[in-house]
């Protein structure tokens, strides 16, 4: 039997190496998995208990509306709850929008390098994906608007942006989206959302009533520490939620995934404090690049990409060998990078002692 034909060469998604593989591979003790961009200090105190009372109701179905969830997110962003729309992660809202509003003939617009999850699901659609170079990191705007033509449905702007950390800032999204066509969905992916402190970051969720093409995507498996329950979802109109919502599964967000999102919200001072933490630790890995003279790109998220005009192989390679997972640049679109995540800050201290180390 054989696959579609927009199927033939894709490749799954390779996530960073397992910490006990790693440890296997290279008799290490300890390793730190420092390559998915997860919240190193966990999840709010409050999600254990709130799991440990969903697992009571583990052998039944989870409620496919998420109902529960949905009031405490539509009270939370301050929108109606059928303006929402859940995910396995917001993974799988980028793939029910793609699979509810894409077919052979279509193109998407985004930028280069960013989420490969937009050009994977938008190809298994049999559809154009139309690629932009970012310029200096960001997202070139102007050049995407151009990109833009009658066969286009949406228009991914990663924001802040993955793998560079980079941001469009409000003016420039308000004037691009402005200038693009009614017709053509433009999805805001706002997974490290909960990171930012820039004040001129975009405020979408107002932006809403005036401009129903906007889709705004969110993630609890970011700052919120839930990567392993997998929740994401998505803000739109509920003209847009109504049409895309058949092409979800029927029961896509687990019980105790529910039950602790909902125990997530009702802890804000936890977000407070990991946001805190990270530009603390952030602060960190600029000093250093700073002081090797090292390129790096202004991060608003908790990662940070490097440029050590190397192959990024060797970075990650010697990184590895002692006991670091990183990610590799050059399979982010970075040849001589190396993207780290934040860790605790006894672990960012190691790492960064290692490099200063090699660096000599």
């Amino acid at each position: 039997m054989n696959v579609k034909s927009s199927m033939v060469g894709l490749l799954p998604y390779q996530p960073g190496k397992p910490i006990e593989e790693v440890k296997r591979e290279l008799g290490l003790e300890e390793v730190v998995k420092l390559a998915s961009n997860e919240n190193p200090y966990g999840c709010s105190p409050h999600v254990k208990e709130a799991m440990t009372h969903a697992f009571e109701t583990i052998a039944i179905y989870p409620d496919g509306y998420a109902r529960l969830l949905r009031k405490k997110v539509a009270e939370h962003l301050n929108v109606e709850e059928e303006q929402l729309i859940f995910g396995n992660g917001s993974d799988e809202v980028i793939l029910i929008l793609c699979r509810a509003y894409l077919e052979s003939g279509d193109n998407i617009v985004t930028a280069a390098p960013t989420f490969p999850q937009y050009r994977h699901n938008a190809v298994i659609e049999g559809a154009e994906v139309k690629e932009v170079p970012l310029q200096n990191g960001v997202h070139d705007l102007d050049a995407m608007l151009d990109a833009i033509d009658e066969k286009t449905k949406m228009v991914f702007v990663c924001n802040p942006n993955n793998p560079t950390g980079t941001y469009v800032d409000e003016q420039a999204f308000k004037a691009f989206i402005e200038k693009v066509p009614k017709d053509v969905l433009v999805i805001s992916d706002e997974a490290y959302y909960e990171y930012v402190t820039q004040e001129d970051y975009p405020d979408t969720l107002p932006m809403l009533s005036s401009y129903p093409n906007l889709i705004i995507l969110r993630t609890f498996s970011k700052a919120y520490g839930l990567a392993s329950l997998r929740v994401g979802y998505g803000v739109a109109s509920k003209e847009i939620v109504k049409a895309v919502d058949p092409g979800r599964e029927p029961f896509n967000t687990n019980s105790m995934a529910q039950a602790a999102a909902i125990a997530a919200l009702d802890d804000p001072s936890f977000i407070k404090m990991c946001r805190e933490k990270n530009t603390q630790e952030m602060k960190k890995y600029e000093d250093f690049c700073q002081k090797n003279q090292l390129e790096y790109f202004p991060s608003q998220t908790n990662f940070i990409l490097i440029d050590f005009q190397r192959s990024g192989s060797e970075i990650f390679d010697f990184l590895l060998k002692n006991g670091f997972i990183t990610r590799n640049g050059e399979a982010l679109g970075y040849s001589t990078s190396v993207r780290i995540t934040l860790g605790m800050p006894e672990q960012n201290d190691k790492i960064i002692s290692e490099l200063t180390k090699w660096l000599a």
